[in-house]
């Protein structure tokens, strides 16, 4: 048995409810992609594009739209909508940002406990910082621990891809083994695994947006797929779930 020595933290969905929100501007500017490619019997909700391409960043959400409605953007277009993406979604963000219920008391804990903590997102990191300052969660988090596959990578990354998981560790100067890490979605969950670090599975989120049967779909998911230690439902089980995790590190 043994005990973590990094606690590292997926933020949309995971620290923050900040995924729903980041998809509303999502959706307006990816009909704006449709309609000027001449795409009209096509257009997207925050649902549907969260059904399509959670976990996906905005850069990755476009590169599989394009096959997907046979259309190709320029790289110039791209990136231009790109930047445009991240100031809508951090306005959002900025205004509208709440954390996932019972976040607070359990940082609180680990930062009791001795736990250092770092943020590890695909999201960028003026995306990441605008959800955990609104949430007042940014006062747990130096900003040299709060990594973004989209900012902190070059060039830019998205999970599954585990990139962003080795940088962090590097950075943090911890072997991947030695962290535990919390992730909600099948693209996170999937970069943890594949970075050789021990991930607990949240759901919670799933039964306060979507319902019970979303929740435990996914529970099952991230259980067999992406091979999480453990399923968290609520954060209040976290230092229940921690210490089985640790059991077996």
């Amino acid at each position: 048995m043994g005990k973590a020595k990094y606690i590292l933290l997926d933020c949309d969905n995971t620290l923050c409810q900040s995924e729903h929100l980041a998809f509303e501007a999502c959706a307006e500017l990816t009909n704006k992609v449709l309609e000027k490619h001449g795409i009209n019997d096509k257009r997207y909700t925050a649902e549907s594009l969260l059904e399509d391409f959670v976990g996906y960043n905005f850069r990755r959400m476009l590169l599989a739209l394009q096959p997907k409605h046979n259309f190709k953007m320029s790289d110039e277009e791209l990136e231009e909508f790109v930047e445009a993406e991240l100031g809508a979604v951090t306005q959002k963000l900025s205004e509208k940002a709440v954390e996932c219920p019972g976040v607070t008391p359990q940082l609180e804990w680990l930062k009791k406990e001795g736990y250092p903590m770092s943020v590890v997102s695909t999201s960028a990191l003026s995306r990441v910082v605008a959800s955990l300052r609104k949430t007042n969660l940014d006062r747990f988090f130096p900003p040299e621990h709060v990594y973004s596959a989209a900012t902190s990578l070059n060039p830019p990354g998205s999970k599954p891809d585990p990139a962003i998981y080795h940088h962090a560790c590097k950075e943090l100067g911890v072997k991947e083994s030695e962290c535990i890490t919390v992730e909600d979605s099948k693209s996170g969950a999937t970069a943890a695994m594949r970075a050789g670090i021990p991930c607990i599975g949240y759901v919670g989120i799933y039964g306060i947006e979507d319902g019970k049967e979303k929740m435990e779909q996914m529970a099952k998911l991230l259980t067999e797929e992406t091979k999480c230690m453990a399923i968290m439902y609520d954060w209040k089980e976290f230092p229940e779930v921690l210490k089985k995790v640790e059991a077996k590190l």
